[in-house]
């Protein structure tokens, strides 16, 4: 009788061993929820007011600051009172908790010890944020959820025009919804992820009535490999001022049948006479830009700028996205580059080479974003900053896509390939020896 006990306990341990290495390797954020957070949501109660308190984030009860004849005389308030702190609350692959300030606290010294919580807590990482005044958001992540951005994420809708790209560091997917952000920039190095990252949208967008239109001037190297599923693909700055232009004079005629239909957006036409959406993807600005002085070469340059400024400032109502990416993105580069990231409101930067360019992205959105980017080593591929929610900056890392599942993708989602005509004519113009305006 005891052997069979015995024996009962065993399976039963054998099988809880492998129900957890299963969930540890298909469902992450299950096994947290079981093992993880409850033993990190009781340290981070019973520790707070320790934690709290070693880190001069305490107030007293009573002034730390007394007259002694004519000395006014400051010491240490030996009774001290810890913020209010919330339950902490589960998330994907942490916890986060929110903390309400005494009066005359700020967030700032909850920054500077954002490192003491993690020690303390036992997490990878802790970020702080502040939604409202008074109140700091506390999200601290039990591992890393960059190191497997292909694991489950949680359930996305597939929704028209959104790809989800990556994982965040909060334990969500990485989401670029063109109907919420119409315009994106991206910025990176070589093997800095740049070219992954691009693969892997094309690879989500492939499936959906969306034409893809590739301007890729080093000879179609990268975006070569979706060619199948491509509705043009420019190779050189000749093709791509053929695109572009064919692509605003298209616009226009959006624009006129929102005016003749009194919609204030290709949304707000009936199904059957909605344009399909159009997302245009730059890969290495610079080769646009950039010339060797010639008459012919800056006049090409030129028209580029004007039209990519175009599609940016009005594309977005009428279903004509960009997505900009490049190695090097300054204003170097000429005064269109500034006038056109202006437009961009998505960002996403990876390793760079420089600072500038880390500045040229993110400068303008986030100062301390523009540190973290820079602090991204080479061993990080596919981590990048992006524009996160309630206007701050998150990290991410794409999913990888090889060019055997990119040449794949793009031959399966060939038959879904939808036609601009405006585009195919120029381009055929352009093979038959013709100009474009």
């Amino acid at each position: 009788m005891a052997s069979l006990i015995l024996a009962t306990v065993l399976l039963v341990l054998a099988w809880l061993l492998a129900l957890g290495l299963h969930l540890q390797e298909r469902r992450p954020d299950w096994f947290w929820y079981l093992t993880g957070y409850p033993r990190a949501a009781l340290r981070v109660v019973l520790t707070w007011r320790k934690v709290a308190h070693l880190n001069d984030l305490t107030v007293s009860h009573k002034p730390n600051r007394r007259l002694l004849g004519d000395l006014a005389v400051r010491g240490e308030p030996l009774r001290t009172r810890a913020p209010r702190c919330s339950f902490p609350r589960p998330t994907p692959h942490g916890l986060s908790l929110l903390v309400r300030l005494h009066a005359g606290q700020t967030p700032a010294p909850f920054l500077a010890a954002a490192d003491a919580f993690a020690h303390a807590w036992r997490m990878h990482a802790v970020r702080i944020a502040s939604p409202e005044r008074g109140v700091v958001l506390i999200t601290a992540t039990a591992s890393d959820p960059l190191e497997h951005p292909d694991r489950p994420t949680g359930a996305v809708s597939a929704a028209l025009l959104s790809a989800v790209v990556g994982a965040l560091e909060t334990g969500r997917a990485w989401v670029m919804d063109f109907r919420r952000v119409p315009h994106w920039l991206i910025v990176g190095a070589t093997q800095s992820g740049k070219s992954t990252l691009l693969a892997r949208l094309v690879t989500e967008l492939a499936p959906q009535r969306v034409a893809l239109v590739g301007i890729d001037c080093k000879g179609g190297m990268e975006l070569g490999l979706f060619e199948k599923r491509l509705t043009a693909l420019a190779t050189c700055r000749r093709e791509a001022v053929a695109v572009l232009g064919a692509l605003v004079v298209d616009m226009q005629d959006r624009m006129w049948a929102c005016r003749l239909a009194g919609a204030r957006s290709i949304w707000d036409l009936p199904e059957v006479e909605r344009p399909v959406p159009v997302v245009v993807i730059v890969d290495e600005l610079a080769e646009l830009f950039l010339t060797n002085g010639s008459k012919e070469q800056r006049a090409e340059a030129e028209q580029c700028s004007t039209y990519l400024l175009r599609l940016a400032q009005l594309g977005a109502a009428l279903g004509v996205h960009l997505v900009v990416a490049g190695q090097r993105v300054g204003s170097d580069l000429g005064p269109g580059v500034t006038a056109l990231r202006a437009q961009l409101g998505g960002r996403i930067c990876h390793r760079v080479n420089d600072p500038g360019t880390a500045e040229m992205a993110l400068g303008d959105l986030n100062k301390d974003a523009v540190a973290v980017a820079q602090s991204i080593g080479e061993a990080e591929q596919g981590v990048a900053i992006t524009t996160g929610e309630l206007g701050g900056w998150v990290r991410g890392r794409s999913h990888l896509i090889t060019p055997d599942d990119a040449r794949a993708m793009a031959a399966e989602c060939a038959s879904v390939t939808p036609r601009v005509h405006r585009v195919a004519r120029a381009l055929e113009t352009l093979d038959d020896g013709g100009t474009t305006a």
